[in-house]
């Protein structure tokens, strides 16, 4: 009868011990910040005490600890690739222990190590256009264009003709084709960037993209991408203003031959041209072109263009890497016990940057998302509390790279550590805000698949409504890293605290003064609402259980746009 207890204790050791380790490490090893912590003031120091102090429930208190711990500014930001994420990951790797999980990472451990690789433009490229019957005119970098970069290689040469594909969206759904007509096989494709803003706003923010549209384009044969500078925004926004930041770096991650993943490998992005330099490609018909560009819902004509092009780009790469953590609940169920639900948050922040107000410039990242991390954690501990294991096998998975385009969660999902077609949901927790007595729950997706009424039934389980998306323009869907499992066929919501009452102020709040800025503590800005920490675990817990014990696995409505898509259980 002792052997529990005694586990129990041993595991808390562990934790405090890691927890010692990582503090100490960070204080003494890890690089200073670019400037120093500001002293508190008065004001600021009765603040901290007031909620250093606050009397809180137990279930409340576990909850803090976690944020203070990952937001603390020892974890600077908890940036994906730096040593303090590191130690981030370690802390919720014990934790998962303590809540007894099993490791479900690589080697027998709770760490999935992620090949983050860092990529940019190594060098200004060459565009070449020769018209039709003429000779090769050198295309100005920062004037004529910029060029981008392909993961995928480290040189890449595209000589060929060139076809204008409208918005470059292929949507049978919306009986839109802006390839009609027109074989581009072998061609470079020249698009403008956006989709019509009649779509379903998850369905345009998809569509919207480089990389779908890229995908799109490989799809149909092309050898390359150029983007066409949108002559609405020339004036106010002109390539050139991007000419200084040509190389910014970006993060995807590297495959096991070292290249670094692309959606279209084949068909790559190589850069963005001018208006000034489309004109000279089109020639009389640019002025058509450039007017049905004033509105998203112009259908232009797909057309080849009297010239072809060769642009060389060239890439640069450097290794990032990180890791996901990954904890394993075992399934009860023998038929089922091979079926996963996979609850998912970003433990990554966006590091050190500019100073605010104040001078601080450790961006801590509490909301977002320490709040998500501690509740996957103690959500991990109620499944064990409840002495009643689920089903279904449960996957809590703590991802890197959130912040650098959801690429940690794109990697576990093309390389998960369970069999990929197991996988049968996944909820997604981001940056859920704890500042007030929430009413009701929201779920981006939730209309899309089984898991609408299971999110439901758990938000009325502890009396609180379920509403629809508060602001679909916003297009958040494809903005968290439940849309990676989307892209998977998994059926996925990203859950939050919804907006009736005094949500839809706070949410207003948040990110307009606090998303993003080192404001974004426990101690700073409106206080966090531990109690309502506490019922958000309650609401993911309900929704887990139910997916996890369900008769039948969660199913993609028949015909739903994303399901069918990407070939999820139940669509067609």
């Amino acid at each position: 009868m002792q052997k529990v207890p005694k586990l129990n204790q041993l595991r808390l050791a562990a934790v405090s011990a890691i927890a010692l380790f990582a503090t100490t490490a960070a204080a003494q090893d890890a690089p200073k910040p670019v400037a120093p912590a500001p002293k508190p003031t008065a004001a600021e120091l009765a603040q901290r005490n007031a909620v250093t102090n606050a009397a809180l429930t137990p279930a409340e208190a576990a909850m803090k600890a976690h944020v203070m711990f990952l937001a603390s500014d020892a974890m600077r930001g908890r940036e994906a690739g730096s040593r303090e994420y590191d130690i981030a990951a370690q802390y919720v790797a014990a934790q998962f222990y303590a809540a007894g999980l099993r490791p479900a990472g690589d080697d027998g451990s709770f760490l999935q190590q992620v090949p983050l690789i860092e990529v940019k433009a190594a060098d200004k490229g060459s565009f070449v256009v020769t018209p039709k019957g003429g000779k090769p005119v050198p295309l100005t970098f920062g004037q004529d264009y910029l060029p981008s970069v392909n993961p995928a290689q480290a040189t890449t040469t595209v000589d060929a003709g060139l076809a204008f594909v409208g918005y470059g969206i292929v949507a049978p759904t919306a009986g839109r084709d802006d390839y009609a007509g027109v074989d581009v096989r072998g061609k470079i494709v020249l698009m403008f960037g956006g989709a019509p803003e009649s779509l379903n706003t998850e369905e345009r923010a998809h569509f919207g993209g480089g990389p779908t549209k890229a995908a799109i384009a490989q799809a149909k044969g092309a050898a390359g991408v150029i983007m066409i500078e949108n002559p609405k925004f020339a004036k106010t926004r002109p390539l050139s203003a991007g000419a200084a930041n040509y190389d910014r770096p970006r993060v995807t991650w590297a495959r096991k031959d070292g290249t670094g993943y692309s959606i279209s490998p084949k068909a790559p992005t190589l850069g963005t041209i001018s208006v000034a330099a489309a004109e000279r490609l089109f020639g009389a018909g640019w002025a058509e072109v450039a007017r049905g560009a004033e509105s998203s819902e112009t259908k232009f004509k797909a057309m080849l263009l009297p010239a072809s092009m060769k642009a060389t780009i060239a890439t640069a790469t450097s290794p990032l890497p990180s890791s996901n953590v990954v904890g394993l609940l075992p399934g009860s169920d023998p038929k089922l016990k091979g079926e996963y639900v996979v609850l998912s948050a970003h433990l990554d922040h966006v590091g050190v940057g500019r100073p605010d107000a104040r001078g601080d410039t450790i961006y801590n990242g509490a909301e977002d998302n320490a709040v998500g991390i501690a509740s996957l954690i103690e959500e991990a501990k109620k499944f064990k509390a409840s002495g009643t294991p689920p089903k279904r096998s449960i996957l809590f998975v703590a991802v890197t790279a959130e912040e650098k385009g959801l690429v940690g969660a794109e990697y576990f999902a093309n390389n998960p550590t369970v069999p990929a077609k197991a996988m049968v949901a996944n909820v997604n927790l981001d940056m859920p805000i704890i500042t007030y007595t929430f009413e009701d729950v929201i779920a981006f997706g939730a209309e899309r698949s089984t898991l609408g009424p299971i999110v439901k039934k758990a938000a009325a389980s502890i009396g609180v409504g379920f509403s629809p998306d508060p602001m679909p323009e916003q297009g958040l869907f494809v903005r968290s890293d439940h849309y990676r499992f989307v892209q998977q066929g998994v059926p996925s919501v990203f859950l939050w605290p919804g907006q009736k009452g005094p949500g839809k102020a706070a949410v207003e709040d948040f990110f307009k003064n606090h998303y993003h800025q080192p404001s974004d503590e426990v101690w700073q800005g409106p206080a966090l609402d531990w109690s309502q920490g506490v019922r958000f675990i309650d609401v993911n817990y309900a929704i887990a259980r139910e997916i996890a014990d369900g008769a039948e696995r969660p199913r993609w409505n028949k015909g739903d746009f994303f399901g069918t898509l990407y070939g999820g259980y139940g669509a067609k």
